[in-house]
């Protein structure tokens, strides 16, 4: 059993920061890639940032220059700095894993996060 714990959204003003953190517990051999997906109401979840475990990164367009995806492999965490922020940036940000596994067998599965709010006024 594989759970990915998220924390750091909230509400704030346009121009502000903030940071998201999403460790992931449980029986894991390894995690591949780890990132940020981010859900608006009305919209379809969209890929915002994913980091590899060897630190190869890839953002969304609208999000490059302003968020910092990193990790921390020891900790099995993944965070997301976001910095800059604009009214649309708000949406439910879920963090994903790919992780490995093993019950008689390796498995590699896509883990989700149960979303955490960000918020941004303008």
């Amino acid at each position: 059993q594989v759970q990915l714990v998220e924390s750091g959204g909230g509400l704030v003003q346009a121009g502000g920061s903030l940071r998201l953190s999403c460790a992931a517990s449980g029986s894991i051999l390894g995690i591949n890639a780890m990132g940020w997906y981010r859900q608006a109401p009305g919209k379809e979840r969209e890929l915002v940032a994913a980091i590899t475990r060897g630190g190869i990164i890839n953002y969304a367009d609208s999000v490059k220059g302003r968020f910092t995806v990193s990790r921390d492999n020891a900790k099995n965490t993944v965070y997301l700095q976001m910095n800059s922020l604009k009214p649309e940036d708000t949406a439910v940000y879920y963090c994903n894993a790919e992780v490995t596994t093993y019950r008689s067998q390796l498995i590699v599965s896509d883990y989700w996060g149960q979303g955490t709010q960000v918020t941004v006024s303008s």
